[in-house]
């Protein structure tokens, strides 16, 4: 088979999975979160098995454990949540209220400095009208509905999910053994290779960061229910959450919860300890939680992982969500092995002779001191 033969059947293959990808994106929400937690939970298995458990009875136990947990989460935490969320929900026009008349202030101010012009093109850019805010409202919601996780979806993922996660745990170790014996016998190495590198960059970005926006999600939410914060428990999910976005969780969390803080307690040294909490979070991440538990084998920059996760998002919705980092890595592997044999090959010229040292200026030279 020629080169160019070669790289058309590899094209073709990767615009079949496109395609598939593309038609198929409705339905395939449980089948890759199943995924996710089958090569998230695929180590502890392999543990359990040294231990002298079968495949079957490891995968059953670790399953079981993850449903004992997930019921848990549910029961304990989620009822908690949404009670939060519908008492935040409640108060939004009380909490719309007192920023416009923050913002008001402030406009005020900045009439008496710059003039009304100036004033009312920032209060029509700040504030605008009601149903400006309603319209932008309206179109979040629908964004949801239609990128989100419908009901239907919803459903599939609560039923279809933990069966499809169950026989692809079990059967993981036969699957990737199948896959290995379809590799072409002269390459083999070499994808074997960049399959682990792969494979180690994932499952350290995977399951550091996962462990990393549980532990954060509990700090904060303990934090901010010490200080006495009316929603801590849910600016606290939300902030670990969204950690996995790099400065993304703290920051929107810090955000929120210090506007909360305001409007919630007349102590400006509560409001204080609530943007402590925060900033001692951040630090906390960066200096122990991410090297510790993520470490600098990830190797991936955080502007590639906000890329990513909002271009695969965007594309695929949810289900893009989930494929965004698996396919950073890849992309990222397959760019650095390029880059090497770019820098062994002729092309590159590593072999050429080295270059001529600088000429040394002469001592009758002007210039020279």
């Amino acid at each position: 088979m020629t080169t160019e033969r070669k790289v058309g059947f590899w094209l073709a293959g990767l615009a079949f999975l496109i395609l598939i990808l593309v038609l198929l994106n409705n339905i395939l929400l449980p089948f890759v979160a199943g995924m996710a937690i089958a090569y998230f939970f695929d180590p502890l298995c392999d543990r359990l098995e040294k231990l002298g458990l079968s495949r079957t009875w490891a995968t059953v136990l670790v399953t079981l454990l993850f449903l004992v947990g997930a019921l848990l989460v549910a029961l304990l935490v989620i009822p908690l949540a949404f009670d939060q969320l519908r008492k935040l929900i409640a108060l939004a026009p009380d909490l719309i209220g007192y920023v416009r008349q923050v913002l008001q202030g402030l406009i005020a101010a900045l009439e008496e400095r710059f003039g009304p012009e100036t004033a009312q093109r920032m209060r029509e850019a700040v504030l605008g009208s009601p149903s400006d805010i309603a319209q932008l409202g309206q179109g979040v919601v629908d964004q949801i509905v239609a990128r989100g996780l419908g009901f239907a979806n919803f459903l599939s993922l609560l039923f279809i999910t933990p069966v499809v996660a169950f026989y692809l745990l079990r059967d993981w170790d036969k699957l990737i053994a199948r896959i290995d014996s379809w590799l072409p016998r002269r390459h083999a190495p070499t994808i074997r290779e960049l399959a682990r590198e792969t494979d180690e960059i994932l499952s350290g970005y995977v399951r550091g960061v996962g462990t990393v926006c549980l532990t954060l999600g509990a700090y904060y939410s303990i934090g901010l229910i010490i200080i006495g914060l009316d929603f801590a428990l849910i600016v606290g999910l939300v902030a670990g959450l969204l950690s996995f976005i790099p400065y993304v969780g703290a920051i929107g969390g810090l955000i929120l919860s210090v506007g909360l803080a305001v409007f919630q307690f007349d102590s400006i040294w509560l409001v204080v300890a609530t943007a402590a909490l925060f900033l001692s979070g951040q630090a906390l991440e960066g200096n122990v939680l991410t090297p510790k538990l993520v470490g600098e084998k990830v190797n991936l920059h955080p502007a590639v992982v906000i890329f990513a996760l909002l271009a695969g998002g965007s594309l695929f919705g949810f289900t893009g969500l989930l494929l965004s980092m698996p396919v950073a890595a890849v992309i990222g592997v397959l760019l650095r092995f390029a880059i090497d044999q770019y820098l062994k090959s002729p092309l590159y010229g590593a072999k050429c002779a080295p270059l001529p040292p600088p000429v040394a200026p002469h001592d009758d030279d002007p210039t020279h001191p």
